[in-house]
């Protein structure tokens, strides 16, 4: 029997089920256990402010750490940098769409004093880019939380990746999927991460199986540029990767929280490590250090 953790969320738990479905023809007999994380619990300011990486996966690890389960299925763009001792990514399935989508309104119609809720410094500081006089607000909650509060009045519009909206059926809510020029994804944004421990056990073994090998070398390009810039998925900043002809395309930024100053680039390389590491370092070099240096 297999252990499967997760969070208790819908998507959470439709992403866990997705997995077990996936392990099904396998032969495998699994079962889904849900466990609340700090995120979770903290639900009154933004996440930004909220202090700390793996703020949506460290009592998950620490359940693996410990045996109670067997494998855990994340949002990738959840999962810092670093895992902990012992614990390894051993699987990063096909990617869903990386981009992040307007609910209630166009790109074309951010106009000002516009009520848009998000509570991610990324898309808020890429918004504010687009109309400095936005009204930008914090938005917490689930995703069908955020969709009924827009629904009752207290926002004009809200940012969510489109991913979590098609995998629970609500495209239908998407005005608009935003160009990834306009508004940069977040590593590994789409990308679904399967966390196991690392010692080449039977789950181990199993969520290898499950193993997208352009998803990964996209993904991997993704969390090396983060890395270099330190680690955490509460940064103001963006980084996308796809691969075309065995070659990786790849753009970042890194945004003041205000919007007023964008740090942009766009680098192709080959090897995903390598060509992240070096959009770490080349957005660094031209003042990212010092926008981030303002944030954390």
């Amino acid at each position: 029997m297999i252990i499967i953790g997760s969070r208790g969320s819908k998507l959470a738990l439709w992403q866990a089920q997705h997995i077990y479905d996936c392990l099904k023809p396998l032969g495998v007999e699994a079962r889904i256990e849900i466990i609340k994380t700090t995120g979770d619990k903290i639900q009154d300011v933004p996440l930004a402010q909220a202090g700390g990486k793996g703020l949506f996966t460290k009592e998950i690890d620490e359940a693996l750490l410990n045996g109670s389960i067997d494998l855990a299925v994340h949002s990738m763009k959840d999962v810092p940098t670093g895992l902990p001792a012992g614990l390894t990514i051993a699987a990063i399935p096909e990617r869903e769409e990386p981009r992040d989508a307007l609910i209630g309104c166009t790109v074309a119609e951010l106009r000002d004093g516009l009520r848009i809720g998000t509570s991610s410094l990324r898309r808020s500081s890429q918004l504010l880019a687009l109309n400095p006089r936005l009204s930008v607000q914090m938005l917490r909650g689930n995703v069908d939380t955020r969709l009924r509060k827009l629904d009752e009045g207290q926002y004009d519009a809200i940012v969510l990746a489109a991913a979590g909206l098609r995998r629970l059926g609500w495209q239908d809510r998407i005005r608009e999927l935003i160009p990834a020029e306009v508004m940069c994804p977040a590593v590994g944004q789409g990308a679904l991460a399967i966390e196991t421990r690392d010692d080449g056990g039977v789950a181990h073994e199993l969520a290898r199986k499950l193993d997208h090998a352009e998803t990964r070398t996209a993904v991997t390009a993704e969390r090396a540029m983060l890395e270099v810039l330190g680690g955490g998925c509460q940064l103001p900043v963006g980084g996308y990767a796809y691969l075309e002809k065995g070659v990786i395309h790849m753009r970042a930024i890194v945004a003041s929280p205000d919007g007023s100053r964008i740090v942009r680039k766009e680098l192709s390389g080959v090897d995903p490590s390598r060509t992240g590491a070096s959009m770490g370092r080349i957005l660094l070099e031209q003042g990212a250090e010092e926008i981030l240096r303002a944030v954390v």
